[in-house]
């Protein structure tokens, strides 16, 4: 199969693009973009779509009293961090809130919020991470592979330098995929927390089933449970709230309505999903956000079950970086929820293509507007 951009799969494309003055869309897979290690750092803060988030602003199910309780739990680790002294002195309180000590204080070292798809484990994180009263250069928030491409990019010891300075780690959609990443979180996060940095992480997997169905994790026990040992778990229960109450993601468009559309919305992108598998082979996950850089909408056409995990996983990636940013996704061809293989969905990575489909069919809502009347035509 070809991946140039202007390969056969795009011909049905230009055959249907408007022959108005409308401007030619860009294409994802014409990009390669390249990003210095500082500016991982700097953008270790809540993707826009959490900036203006706050404890407030989280809508307890009261259905769901652990929601209330995360929120106070949250509110209260975070006044107490206002108390910390300066990083570094591996004395201030985590749990304890703020007291200081004369040595590092035994037991849990920040909070893990556990939980289902959807239950707003991102927003409080984030809410935790604005509410810390601490300048946002020593507050840092990312995704757990944000933070494996940090190490990958600085080194071990320099991202130790780095956070070391810091106040808050915020780590969003804690997993453990490979027994490498499991030796190098839990070795990170030991001398982060030696050097009196606060934890708090989300995940769908409690921290001492880590790494279950994924590889032989008897053989890491001791890693594992070290990481769990860092952590409070909070357990927040709850339906998705991206389907509370909403309808149904809407179903794909045809090639053509996704095309006009394309060239109807100033800053989209268009491609065919084939190819933009492809492309993102060629593209280190690190580099998918600054691949979505200035794109208002991303149009899809083609859209096929993905051929294999690897290929799933750097989607799963790609759809993170996208609703991080309230990207809508436009599409024709199969419906999201038929993107990844029976196998996939009950194999271990099973939470990671079930956070995707629920994003992606968010994403695909709010592009619902980009077709409008259109969909007549």
């Amino acid at each position: 199969m070809s991946t140039s951009p202007s390969a056969s799969g795009l011909g049905s494309i230009a055959d249907a693009a408007p022959s108005s003055a409308d401007a030619a869309p860009s294409s994802l897979c014409a990009r390669e973009p390249r990003v210095p290690a500082d500016r991982l750092v700097a953008e270790m803060v809540p993707p826009p779509r959490f900036d203006s988030v706050r404890f407030d602003t989280y809508i307890p199910d009261p259905n769901q009293p652990s929601q209330t309780e995360a929120v106070h739990v949250l509110d209260a680790f975070a006044a107490g961090l206002g108390g910390a002294q300066a990083a570094g002195s591996g004395k201030r309180g985590f749990l304890g809130f703020g007291k200081k000590a004369a040595k590092a204080p035994a037991g849990p070292r920040g909070v893990y919020l556990d939980g289902g798809y959807g239950v707003g484990k991102t927003h409080l994180l984030a809410s935790l991470w604005h509410a810390t009263p601490a300048e946002p250069s020593l507050k840092a928030f990312g995704t757990f592979v944000e933070l494996t491409n940090l190490v990958g990019a600085l080194g071990f010891q320099q991202t130790v330098r780095t956070l070391s300075g810091h106040r808050l780690l915020c780590i969003d959609e804690f997993e453990l995929d490979d027994p490498g990443d499991t030796v190098l979180v839990s070795s990170l996060l030991a001398r982060l927390v030696e050097a009196g940095v606060a934890l708090a992480a989300t995940s769908n997997t409690l921290p001492g089933k880590l790494g279950e169905g994924r590889f032989a994790s008897v053989d890491f026990l001791r890693e594992i449970q070290g990481l769990s040992a860092h952590f409070r778990s909070l357990r927040i229960d709850g339906e998705d709230y991206r389907h509370r109450g909403l309808p149904e993601a809407p179903a794909p468009y045809s090639d053509e309505q996704v095309t006009k559309a394309a060239y109807a919305t100033p800053g989209a992108s268009l491609d065919d999903f084939p190819h933009l598998l492809d492309h993102l082979a060629r593209v280190h996950p690190s580099r998918y956000g600054a691949l979505t850089d200035g794109v208002t909408a991303v149009c899809l056409t083609d859209v096929q079950p993905v051929p294999d995990q690897s290929t799933a996983l750097r989607l799963v990636v790609l759809a993170d970086r996208l609703y991080d940013r309230e990207v809508p996704v436009l599409a024709s061809g199969m419906p999201f929820d038929r993107l990844f293989s029976e196998e996939m969905l009950n194999g271990g990575y099973r939470k990671k293509y079930f956070r995707a489909i629920s994003r992606l069919t968010a994403l695909a809502r709010d592009a619902k507007d980009l077709v409008g009347t259109r969909k007549a035509s």
